[in-house]
């Protein structure tokens, strides 16, 4: 089952579009890393699914066929802001009795519980705690809904490394122990690299590459060779991005590898999901290509330089 499915989703803010033409289906548990520069499209596109946000165009359905904004994907999504939506004034305990209070689900014992195993008073004031704590109290409140989904928006983003990894190793404890399926926006690569199995790459607005994140490493390759034969690889192969040095070039490819016509000269090496995704990232806009400018790049379609 899918988790998320949109097709041709779209949000205007006046002239501007913050997503256009978004088709993707993202499966159910599955750790889905949602990556793309700052005005990419990622809080639009996390808003528009927890029902914060109405989309100008296109479909969206949540949990396998519920509508945005339903009593029931109210109940089954939990979504954390970059900013920790807290009240910084109200205790930490005042905070959880809160969320209870405004959650027809919510697992007190268990956040309680929680809270006390991270070293957090239940008095404290949450605007006292550091940034880690906070994060770890939002995360908890998500948590203790006990949610089918959980959206994380830039929740590392100003973390220190071992408030960082805390936090991750959180989120994967509860993927592994409630069967929680997680989307996640980050700008982190090395670490989205340990623990995403699913990626959605985010461009101009635009879903530049979508899918597991196994089954898009074996499908591209990485090949060096002369800056004077870029032009025979871009004839034979879809280059979805070109490097070109002083005596060499890198080209970021996609082929499965059977039966690919590599030219002559050319050295063909794996590549990390790291290179893959700013491979695509540094793609140009889709509204600057030839063709129609609704149409969507499907894979390769572009190549920068």
């Amino acid at each position: 089952m899918n988790i998320v499915e949109t097709s041709r989703l779209g949000k205007r803010y006046g002239r501007t579009w913050a997503l256009r033409d978004c088709t993707l289906a993202i499966p159910e548990g599955r750790v889905t890393a949602l990556v793309g520069p700052n005005g990419a499209g990622k809080t639009t596109l996390l808003h528009l699914v927890a029902g914060l946000a109405l989309p100008t165009s296109g479909q969206l359905e949540v949990l396998g066929g519920a509508s945005p904004g339903s009593p029931a994907a109210l109940d089954g999504i939990a979504f954390v802001a970059q900013d920790a939506p807290l009240y910084r004034s109200l205790s930490v305990r005042d905070s959880l009795h809160l969320a209870r209070n405004l959650n027809r689900d919510f697992d007190l014992p268990f956040a309680e519980s929680r809270v006390r195993e991270l070293g957090i008073s239940a008095r404290m004031r949450v605007g006292r705690l550091s940034g880690g704590q906070q994060a770890q109290l939002a995360l908890t409140v998500a948590l203790a809904r006990r949610p089918r989904m959980m959206m994380l928006d830039e929740p590392l983003a100003m973390l220190d490394p071992v408030a960082r990894h805390d936090f991750m190793a959180a989120v994967m404890a509860a993927v592994a122990e409630h069967d929680v399926s997680v989307v996640l926006s980050s700008h982190v690569l090395a670490e989205l690299e340990q623990v995403a199995d699913h990626i959605v790459v985010l461009s101009h607005g635009r879903v530049q590459v979508a899918g597991e994140v196994d089954d898009l490493i074996a499908d591209h390759r990485l090949l060096t060779g002369p800056t004077d034969g870029v032009a025979a690889c871009e004839r034979r192969l879809p280059v979805v991005h070109v490097r070109v040095g002083r005596s060499q070039a890198h080209l970021l490819v996609r082929s499965s590898g059977e039966g690919a016509a590599i030219p002559a000269g050319w050295e063909v090496h794996g590549v990390g999901l790291q290179e893959l995704i700013l491979g695509y990232l540094r793609q140009p806009d889709a509204s600057m290509l030839p063709g129609p400018a609704s149409s969507v790049p499907r894979g390769p379609a572009a190549v920068s330089r």
